[in-house]
């Protein structure tokens, strides 16, 4: 797989998470006694763990130069000392916390089977087929949007930055704007994170080992979808009907 089309397949993974009760989100329509719901998943699914995962690729990568970016990304979710000086995953139940949640819930997280499926789909991303997937999984996938064109090309949108004050949690559900401390540390570092990955990839990753990555990235967003699905379903939102032809 040549360079150009390498690029263009992983950007068409990138494209393709979007999820169609998102806009049920962030428009507040689940209800306040379910949303908990959806922070338990995200966070036992990835969040809790992010920093493992990317320690996964590190400890497998040859690259002394993608690995510096690893352990700089690493370092930062493990520590948060290159910003707030907290972990990430600490830093995010600052949501829950925020909104009165129960945190002893986020200790002892029960995944739903589709969110379990799609976390073995990160662990086997990140621990059975090598350094090359386990970067792209996680710095790409995990971390990336489906703006992800707009890194690479001017010309192409950019993920939106909203004003603090208008995130979802704080309009609807009345998070204090001092909850969003990973929301602040994200507009913080993601520029660099998102370079550093797209670097990593697409600069080192062999010829041989891009149709493997693709096709494991595609593995990971089926997963994903359905993980979304349940989660959607469990807080409470119904998938739209298809319009009629």
């Amino acid at each position: 797989m040549e360079h150009d089309a390498f690029r263009e397949a992983l950007l068409e993974v990138m494209e393709a998470k979007v999820h169609w009760a998102w806009p049920a989100f962030t428009r507040g329509e689940v209800p306040a006694e379910r949303l908990h719901i959806h922070l338990e998943q995200e966070y036992g699914t990835y969040v809790r763990d992010f920093a493992v995962l990317l320690g996964r690729a590190y400890v497998q990568c040859p690259i002394e130069e993608v690995r510096c970016d690893l352990a700089e990304n690493l370092y930062e979710e493990e520590t948060g000392r290159l910003t707030r000086g907290r972990p990430h995953a600490d830093l995010f139940l600052e949501y829950p916390r925020g909104l009165a949640m129960d945190l002893s819930r986020f200790q002892r997280v029960s995944l739903l089977p589709e969110s379990a499926d799609y976390r073995a789909a990160l662990d086997a991303a990140t621990t059975q087929a090598g350094w090359a997937l386990a970067t792209a999984v996680t710095t790409i996938f995990v971390e990336g949007t489906p703006y992800e064109r707009g890194e690479l090309d001017p010309e192409s949108p950019r993920r939106p930055e909203p004003p603090l004050e208008q995130h979802p949690l704080v309009v609807h559900y009345g998070l204090p704007l001092s909850s969003l401390a990973l929301t602040k540390v994200h507009r913080m570092v993601e520029g660099d994170h998102r370079a550093a990955a797209w670097r990593m990839v697409l600069e080192h990753i062999p010829v041989s080992e891009r149709a493997v990555v693709v096709e494991g990235m595609r593995t990971v967003l089926e997963r994903w979808h359905a993980y979304r699905d349940a989660v959607a379903l469990a807080c409470g939102l119904q998938r739209p009907s298809a319009p009629a032809a």
